[in-house]
């Protein structure tokens, strides 16, 4: 499975990247806030986004629309 991590708290975002990577699941990218997320999924196809609700720019509600 290749997952794309979205949050704006870094250290989160890598807390749970570790947790994946852990687990065996392939991290394809990151991304701080939905704008960012938008030109990641485009760019690398994962197969799952786990994203924020709350992120500046974009938040996740209008990035996923």
């Amino acid at each position: 499975m290749r997952v794309l991590l979205v949050d704006d708290h870094p250290i989160f975002l890598e807390g749970l990247r570790n947790l994946l990577l852990a687990e065996n699941v392939q991290v394809v990218g990151t991304a701080r806030d939905g704008v960012e997320a938008l030109a990641q999924a485009r760019a690398l196809h994962p197969d799952v986004i786990l994203m924020d609700i709350q992120m500046p720019r974009c938040n996740g509600l209008t990035a996923t629309r």
